[in-house]
């Protein structure tokens, strides 16, 4: 796995997440379709990272859908905000560049479907980050307090952007950051990619011991020198008590139990909240360069969580 620092919390940080139940919304594009990802067999999961020593996992009862976003709307409309809020401030602890904004300055509905999440090099609003004025704008996401799940699947499809220095990112905390903070609240990241890296997506997980770079993952590489960002892809999580594993489009790549944590502590049977942001920079994916196209867009079609009865 690529040594990296997690992304935590901007400095504003979010808010303590309120356990309010999530209305369970109809009516909208695609959202009664269900997920279209599925578990290969215990053969293939035995093969994977972690799934030697992993214990089969429970049988699943009915599944309902219990959020769903389709980003349907007007061009330009801010995100729904009965879902989501948007997070404002920089990012110190991992040195990224960007200012993250509010309203639908860096993130908007497109009118075909999508959140689109842009990168901007400019600072119209005079922001101060950690190395002074920033130099860049962008938008992260969260469902802090607004809903929260504890197993299920978890999915989003989404068109990542290229150039050197960004990192975009689909990840979840859980709901007693607020209380217990970071790392011990546990972080679970679905997808991240850096610039430098575009045929890869790494899954991981952090928690108290296995904290930024010594957080527990793999990466998922696309074949034949292809590009994330030439197309959408969907990348979920299977959350079960005791298991997760990860897939990109239905392909699952890893699988993680307490097993592989070496006796430190397992942080991730309780409720979690959703993230979705465009980093610009940090100790990752290092800094743009010349060659970095800006605006850069990060263009997700949908965010579904299904779990079980």
């Amino acid at each position: 796995m690529t040594v990296h620092v997690s992304h935590q919390a901007v400095r504003t940080s979010v808010r303590t997440p309120v356990r309010t139940p999530v209305r369970p919304r109809s009516g909208r594009r695609r959202a009664a379709l269900g997920m279209a990802a599925a578990l290969c067999c215990s053969a293939v999961l035995a093969a994977l990272p972690g799934g030697a020593s992993a214990a089969p996992a429970p049988a699943p009862g009915p599944a309902a859908v219990s959020f769903a976003d389709e980003f349907d709307g007007p061009a330009g409309s801010a995100v729904d905000g009965s879902r989501w809020q948007l997070e404002t401030g920089d990012n110190v602890n991992n040195h990224e560049r960007q200012y993250y904004t509010g309203g639908n300055s860096n993130a908007a509905l497109d009118g075909q479907g999508n959140l689109v999440i842009t990168a901007r090099k400019e600072n119209p609003g005079n922001y101060q980050c950690w190395y002074g004025s920033c130099e860049y704008t962008s938008a992260r996401l969260n469902t802090a307090g607004k809903f929260s799940a504890a197993y299920g699947h978890v999915e989003a499809r989404m068109k990542v952007p290229r150039g050197q220095g960004m990192w975009p990112a689909f990840w979840m905390l859980g709901d007693d950051f607020g209380d217990v903070g970071w790392p011990q609240s546990g972080e679970i990241d679905v997808m991240e990619n850096v610039g430098f890296e575009p045929g890869t997506v790494h899954g991981t997980l952090h928690g108290p011991g296995y904290s930024g770079a010594d957080g527990i993952g793999a990466g998922y590489t696309l074949p034949n020198g292809e590009a994330f960002a030439d197309d959408f892809h969907t990348f979920a999580v299977d959350w079960a008590p005791d298991s997760i594993t990860w897939s990109v489009d239905g392909q699952v790549y890893q699988r993680r139990t307490p097993a592989d944590l070496g006796g430190r502590e397992w942080v991730f049977n309780k409720p979690f909240f959703l993230i979705l942001n465009l980093a610009v920079g940090g100790y990752w994916p290092g800094d743009p360069d010349g060659s970095t196209p800006f605006p850069s867009q990060l263009v997700v079609d949908y965010v579904r969580v299904t779990t079980n009865d």
